[in-house]
């Protein structure tokens, strides 16, 4: 990864330090000279593995945190997960290992996003991701967890006035890859960004994920039985990242690969349909994601709206997600 220009390695799992050779990967990480990060659900990560990991060079951790106390136990499947996730921060602190942490946007949620920042902030984060739920896994299974498309008009607009809180408490937002898409707040949420708005997908490109037995995909996020380029034990990294397909999916395809809406969009180009993650495990394809803001303002004025249906459920294997059709519909008509 050194050789081929890697600056930053984010250990994640499941929980990372359940190797036990977490912290000689920790070490050799920067040893390289790369920026070592980690991502954890915060559960059982004690004083001494903070201190522990201090001390092998980890430099960042995000926890994740989805709502307040029930609302996170419920979407985690555990309870205590939120408390754990408190205790897990409380301990980085004391180590002296900054963190921040990454937020998931469900309809589960919704309503408690303000009141949860205010917490992560008084519990000292240095940034926050926020990002949909996607279609994967659990959130395939129970639909009530995913927002409807036509729910961005309300996520977008919230998520903007929270990023004026951050900027006076100081935290770094950053709006994952299905968060924005050229809509009027896109500034807001990516001012830093050359232009001030995201390009099109990084997988591939920008980013890419390794899993614990040596497979290679353009994102961590992406399905591993759709995107997996080769293994490490098989090809060299840089051959995989080089000359797979898999991995350059998002270097050599066009506008002309693009579906529905996202194909005849003005932002078509730049955008190529946002995250491919979001709209694979929705869709079961890429290239058309309902899941944006400016689509949903352009529907709006044509007096329609996106709805999502499931057509099948997940065949019950890991990482799996269920499919689902898009469903246009008129806008109803609005209260008195």
């Amino acid at each position: 990864m050194h050789d081929l220009g890697v600056k930053e390695v984010t250990l994640i799992g499941g929980e990372a330090y359940l190797r036990e050779d977490w912290l000689d990967i920790v070490a050799h990480i920067r040893a390289k000279g790369m920026v070592c990060t980690m991502t954890s659900g915060g559960r059982n990560l004690t004083l001494e593995r903070a201190i522990a990991a201090k001390k092998a060079g980890l430099q960042s951790v995000s926890i994740s945190v989805d709502g307040l106390r029930e609302a996170h136990d419920d979407l985690r499947g555990v309870v205590g997960s939120f408390d754990s996730a408190l205790a897990a921060m409380a301990n980085l602190k004391q180590a002296g290992i900054p963190f921040s942490s990454n937020t998931q946007v469900n309809r589960r949620n919704l309503t408690e996003i303000p009141e949860l920042f205010e917490m992560l902030i008084e519990a000292g984060i240095h940034s926050w991701q926020v990002q949909l739920t996607t279609a994967m896994g659990r959130a395939g299974d129970e639909e009530n967890l995913l927002l409807e498309p036509y729910q961005v008009m309300d996520v977008m607009p919230m998520l903007a006035k929270l990023k004026e809180r951050a900027d006076l408490a100081k935290v770094r937002v950053w709006p994952g890859n299905n968060v924005g898409y050229y809509g009027p707040f896109e500034q807001v949420f990516r001012k830093s960004f050359p232009g001030g708005h995201r390009g099109s997908c990084g997988a591939g490109k920008l980013t890419l994920g390794i899993e614990a037995n040596g497979d290679i995909k353009g994102c961590p996020s992406l399905p591993t039985a759709d995107y997996v380029g080769g293994n490490l034990r098989d090809y060299k990294l840089k051959d995989i990242w080089q000359k797979s397909d898999k991995l350059r999916f998002t270097r050599d395809r066009t506008v002309e690969d693009l579906k529905g809406f996202c194909r005849t969009c003005y932002y078509a180009e730049e955008c190529m349909a946002g995250c491919n993650w979001t709209s694979h495990v929705l869709l079961g394809y890429i290239g058309d994601n309902p899941y944006c803001h400016h689509r949903a303002i352009e529907l709006e004025a044509q007096g329609v709206r996106e709805r999502i249906v499931k057509k099948t459920p997940a065949p019950g294997e890991p990482f799996d997600y269920s499919i689902f059709e898009i469903v246009r519909e008129p806008l109803p008509p609005k209260s008195a």
